[in-house]
């Protein structure tokens, strides 16, 4: 089975590693102390908080063991050189057919997706139409929703 490319602009890249210094100082810290807190109340086999606490313990491990992955396995994307085409780390404004309003994306990998934030992942079905096409192109997007077309308005 081939492994799925880790793709993060620089921000994401940054945003990761300062998420990987918090849950290893800050946080690894706090779940230790919790621990520490749990034992004392006494008996461990009937101690739902120790309980608890082993059980953050774990997630938080496992996060940032899954973060660590990430930053080792991640390909930085460098939009700064401009080919006029549309590609991870561009900033899109797309004009939706049969309607007026232009919205703006920021298309990124998978990993740092925010849809509330107009930030949309690679793999989404309106950024893997659009990706190497230029402005004034008009796109066909398939979704699950049906099919539309866009039209890319401008590319940053």
């Amino acid at each position: 089975m081939k492994k799925k490319e880790i793709f993060l602009t620089g921000e994401g890249y940054l945003e990761l590693e300062n998420e990987l210094h918090y849950l290893k100082t800050v946080k690894r810290e706090e779940v230790m102390q919790t621990l520490k807190d749990a034992r004392a109340l006494g008996d461990l086999s009937e101690n739902s908080e120790y309980e608890q606490a082993r059980e953050d313990q774990a997630n938080l491990e496992k996060r940032i063991v899954e973060v660590e992955y990430t930053l080792e396995h991640a390909t930085v994307i460098d939009k700064t050189k401009e080919d006029g085409k549309v590609g991870i780390g561009s900033q899109v404004e797309l004009q939706y057919e049969d309607d007026d309003d232009v919205e703006k994306y920021r298309i990124v990998g998978s990993q740092e997706a925010d849809p509330f934030s107009n930030k949309i992942s690679n793999e989404s079905p309106i950024a893997a139409a659009i990706i190497g096409k230029k402005v004034g192109e008009t796109v066909e997007v398939t979704s699950p929703d049906g099919v539309y077309s866009v039209k890319i308005v401008a590319i940053g």
